[in-house]
């Protein structure tokens, strides 16, 4: 297959926006696709993949006209899908707009298809996902952990917790949900032994848990 280049781009964008009424021109000084309608001015930067040097570039044509697209060849299959519409929310935030351009297809009119338009970003607070984050802070007893560290090496909130109760039984033995929670001060650590996430706990009677070899042996590991 023969190596893509922006040149190939040109002619599905350009009849993109001439049949939006625009008279288009390419490399017009620092940008790769110019159009004019009135007194509208739209620019377009190519690239045959998304990179920290197009966003750059296209903030940079920010200074000349609101209206600023970037356009790169169509994705291919789902992890293509994925890293496009990952660069496109980026791009959202940059006041981008996108466009792809199906390089399969012989028809120049429909090969051009814009994803989203240039508009200010308002990013969307998410109160439940502000929740999340500041319940795990409050939970987590101090800063065990080093930020950028691989995510199955984190010490969480709940893990801690559970550290707790298994040290307890470590030092008491079986014993009562209720004990456990109140020594520890784990109000769910009745819960947490029974839904045994690491497998540290095991029943031993009616509402007694006690800690299995698992559990033992992440009470030395911790030591």
């Amino acid at each position: 297959m023969s190596k893509i280049s922006e040149t190939q781009l040109y002619a599905p964008v350009k009849t993109l926006f001439e049949d939006q009424g625009y008279e288009i021109k390419g490399e017009i000084g620092a940008a790769d696709v110019v159009g004019v309608r009135g007194d509208d001015v739209v620019i377009v930067e190519l690239k045959t993949g998304f990179s920290l040097t197009l966003l750059q570039q296209g903030v940079a044509r920010q200074a000349v006209t609101d209206v600023v697209y970037v356009a790169v060849p169509r994705w291919k299959g789902r992890a293509g899908w994925r890293a496009f519409k990952g660069n496109m929310g980026l791009c959202k935030r940059l006041g981008l707009g996108v466009i792809s351009v199906d390089l399969t297809k012989d028809a120049v009119p429909d090969a051009a298809q814009v994803h989203c338009d240039p508009v200010a970003f308002k990013p969307r607070k998410s109160k439940v996902r502000r929740a999340a984050v500041l319940r795990e802070f409050n939970r987590r007893a101090g800063d065990p952990n080093k930020g950028g560290m691989a995510r199955e090496t984190i010490m969480t909130g709940y893990r801690q917790e559970a550290m707790r109760c298994a040290g307890f039984l470590a030092e008491q033995g079986p014993s009562k949900g209720a004990d456990v929670a109140h020594a520890v001060e784990v109000p769910t650590a009745t819960r947490m032994m029974a839904d045994n996430h690491y497998g540290w706990f095991y029943r031993a009677a009616r509402g007694i848990y006690a800690l299995s070899d698992a559990g033992l042996a992440a009470i030395d590991a911790d030591s």
